[in-house]
């Protein structure tokens, strides 16, 4: 049955068919529907689910929406949500609640549990550490097979992933098993004999998008994290690395458009919010264009003895621009995926210059030859042509090194994007314009 089916139920208030439907529905696809529910309906069908359901629902549902259902849950209940959910969920709904609210909650939950959340809160927010869970698997080396599925059976239910388990002794990461390698080999085989030692880890303290981008590079789904003494304190899953790198990525589109990051989805942050994270950078590109118009004011008297110069100010700028942000954007992806690094720069450089003489003589051929068959003004066609070959080696020069000038100087080359490369191009491309102008026409 569709959300709305089930919202037509709920108008309706035919309340056992609600709770049918219920059980039937995917949790994310609940979450989902109690986000769409009024703050009056949402308790209701929320404490319609078992105890278990509502947990893994309430780990689904967005930051916002939680916080209003919390404020009908009583003291009960939070505990048991808390209690239930994976360390890693509980401290991001966590990290979003007033600290009095906080200090409340942890007291009234269990003692384990107050201690992992305590212990992932104290890390800093990009770190590696924060995204980490400490629901997993472990085995010892001495263990059979037997053994070891025995106690996954025992301890799988309260552990995030148990695909792969961890060898540990006293803490110390030794190795690791597949549930693959466990189900097909034979139970009195000893876990040592079976177990991997040479396997990917990370530190609490590494960046978090540096730890999610691992799970590309390697192809992994879950991996261990270490502390600063090299003793397992957790692990980071697949679903954690998608969030982190979804946020990353929604940051740096956010930047490359000239705006502030701004983590409230769109439809439910104020007006006032998506204005204030916009107009520093829009105040910041209005005064710097302000450059290229006293640029342009330096010329009048060329623009008087030629007024047809003004004309193909517009076509100059936005060739320039658009092949800025061409470089900018293959270089700020190539970094955002470590393909690219400031020690590849005079190759990158190499490149864009060739692309660039290429792209500029063809663009220059056609416009050239469009303004002279219209215009029959040879000394123009020649002007526009070579400020356009100019203002394009230009623009690729500028659109792939200040992104990566941005990462040497440990600033997020996103910043380094269309807006701020228009406006460098901009200027560059009307001192460029008129200086051939002024020469080729002795103005």
């Amino acid at each position: 049955m569709t959300k709305i089916n089930v919202m037509d139920l709920i108008k309706n208030r035919e309340f056992r068919e609600i709770h049918d439907e219920l059980k039937e529905m995917n949790p994310v696809d609940i979450a989902e529907l109690l986000e769409d529910l009024d703050e009056k309906d949402r308790p209701l069908v929320f404490r319609m689910l078992d105890k278990e359901r509502g947990a893994e629902v309430f780990s689904y549902m967005d930051d916002e929406e939680r916080q209003e259902l919390v404020k009908s849950f009583t003291d009960q209940e939070i505990t048991y949500i808390l209690d239930s959910m994976y360390t890693d969920d509980a401290v991001d709904f966590l990290e979003e609640m007033p600290a009095n609210v906080v200090t409340r909650l942890l007291e009234r939950v269990r003692t384990d549990t107050r201690r992992d959340v305590n212990m992932l809160l104290k890390y800093p927010e990009d770190s590696a550490g924060s995204i980490m869970t400490v629901e997993y698997a472990t085995l010892k080396k001495e263990m059979t097979v037997g053994e070891a599925l025995d106690k996954i059976r025992t301890i799988g239910i309260h552990s995030e992933t148990i695909y792969t388990c961890y060898v540990v002794e006293n803490k110390k990461l030794l190795g690791l098993v597949t549930a693959k390698d466990l189900i097909t080999h034979e139970r009195d085989e000893k876990i040592i004999d079976l177990m991997l030692d040479q396997f990917v880890s990370i530190r609490t303290t590494d960046n978090r998008e540096d730890a999610a981008k691992m799970f590309s590079k390697y192809g992994l789904i879950v991996i261990p994290v270490l502390d600063p003494d090299d003793l397992m304190v957790g692990i980071v899953t697949f679903d954690d690395a998608i969030d982190v790198l979804q946020e990353e990525t929604t940051e740096d589109m956010q930047k490359m458009a000239a705006m502030e990051f701004n983590e409230e989805s769109y439809l439910k942050s104020s007006v006032f919010s998506q204005a204030r994270h916009r107009i520093v950078w829009l105040l910041i590109l209005m005064f710097s264009a302000s450059i290229t118009g006293a640029i342009i004011t330096r010329y009048e008297e060329a623009f008087a003895v030629i007024p047809l110069l003004v004309s193909f100010i517009p076509m100059l700028m936005d060739t320039g621009g658009n092949c800025g942000s061409q470089s900018s954007t293959l270089i700020i992806r190539g970094l955002a995926i470590d393909e690219l690094n400031f020690s590849d720069a005079f190759q990158i450089l190499w490149k864009e210059f060739r692309v660039a003489i290429l792209v500029g003589i063809t663009l220059a051929l056609a416009n050239g030859l469009r303004i002279y068959l219209v215009y029959k003004n040879l000394n123009m066609a020649i002007v526009v042509a070579l400020s356009l070959i100019a203002t394009i080696i230009v623009a690729k020069v500028v659109g792939s090194m200040l992104p990566l000038l941005a990462k040497k100087c440990k600033l997020d080359p996103a910043i380094m994007a269309s807006p701020i490369i228009t406006t460098v191009v901009d200027t560059c491309s009307i001192i460029i314009y008129f200086k051939i102008a002024t020469i080729l026409f002795k103005l």
